[in-house]
């Protein structure tokens, strides 16, 4: 994803921009959109706002989104939604943007089962990352960047602006907002409340003082998609979760790890009613959480429901 900031070396004018690329935190990317129409039999009026922010860790944006409506040949809308954080490189979080969703809505028993056909699509992504081809470099030798590292996955897809469908794997999380009470719907894949099966794939979880719980002393989540050389140890097998959207719901929140390390959910969803508009909830909260201290990149993706 482009960077919002380009400058030329050299002049005071670049000086200038330099100061305010320092003042934007590297944003890389911020918008708005809406359903097309009332996506709902009560007439909701569906809209959502992301906003995307590079961290100061020693790595390039490896965070992706999705955040978009679409209009189905059968007449159904679909607003899909997802963040992945990707780790080693953003090359598998870059894949899923891309690819995930339409392998979702390609299963053709999503309408009809549609927990077993998420969980096939996951899997069958999953397959699709860690067979991805080496290429290569100029001088001959192998290049495996298309293969490395791995990436988080949360995916909200809102059926006709009735139904929520929720799938995730590892830590990036959605919240939902209900009468102003936050309401956590993805599972937080962190290797300790998995230590057992990680154990019975043959891996170990090690825990060293002053970091997080990481399985083979590498990857701090349970759950992942590629990860090649840990994947006997770990699983790309999503928690899916289906519900009514509810009278009471107002919102939901959609984002990578660097925000939930610095904000509990309700206090998360508190500074997101604060404005009506998605795009500027989606801003506030990454500020937000630039200002608690988080370093690492952030995206975030508000919906509001109503």
């Amino acid at each position: 994803m482009a960077s919002l900031q380009q400058h030329e070396v050299g002049d005071q004018e670049d000086d200038r921009h330099r100061a305010a690329e320092h003042e934007q935190e590297a944003v890389r990317a911020t918008g708005r959109g809406k359903s097309k129409k009332a996506t709902s039999a009560a007439g909701l009026k569906v809209t959502y706002g992301y906003h995307l922010v590079e961290g100061k860790m020693p790595h390039g944006m490896e965070d992706r989104h999705v955040a978009e409506f679409r209009r189905l040949e059968d007449g159904n809308e679909v607003g899909l939604f997802g963040v992945f954080d990707g780790h080693s490189g953003a090359d598998v979080a870059a894949y899923l943007r891309d690819h995930l969703f339409d392998n979702i809505l390609a299963e053709p028993d999503f309408w009809d089962d549609t927990m077993a056909a998420i969980r096939r699509a996951y899997h069958r992504t999953d397959r699709k990352v860690l067979k991805k081809k080496k290429k290569k470099k100029k001088d001959g030798a192998d290049d495996d960047r298309p293969g490395r590292g791995g990436s988080t996955a949360v995916t909200v897809i809102l059926l006709n602006g009735e139904t929520m469908v929720v799938a995730n794997v590892g830590d990036s999380r959605a919240v939902v907002c209900e009468a102003g009470r936050a309401r956590q719907l993805s599972v937080d894949h962190e290797p300790l409340r998995e230590r057992r099966a990680i154990e019975s794939r043959g891996g170990c979880v090690t825990e060293i003082h002053g970091d997080v719980p990481r399985v083979d002393a590498q990857l701090a989540m349970a759950r992942a998609f590629g990860d090649r050389k840990l994947k006997e140890h770990i699983s790309s097998d999503p928690d899916v979760a289906i519900e009514d959207v509810g009278d009471d719901a107002e919102l939901v929140v959609i984002a990578s790890d660097g925000l939930w390390k610095v904000m509990s959910n309700q206090e998360a969803v508190d500074a997101a009613r604060a404005t009506r508009d998605a795009r500027k909830a989606a801003v506030r909260l990454v500020h937000e959480a630039v200002r608690r201290g988080s370093k690492d990149d952030i995206a975030c993706v508000v919906v509001r429901i109503r």
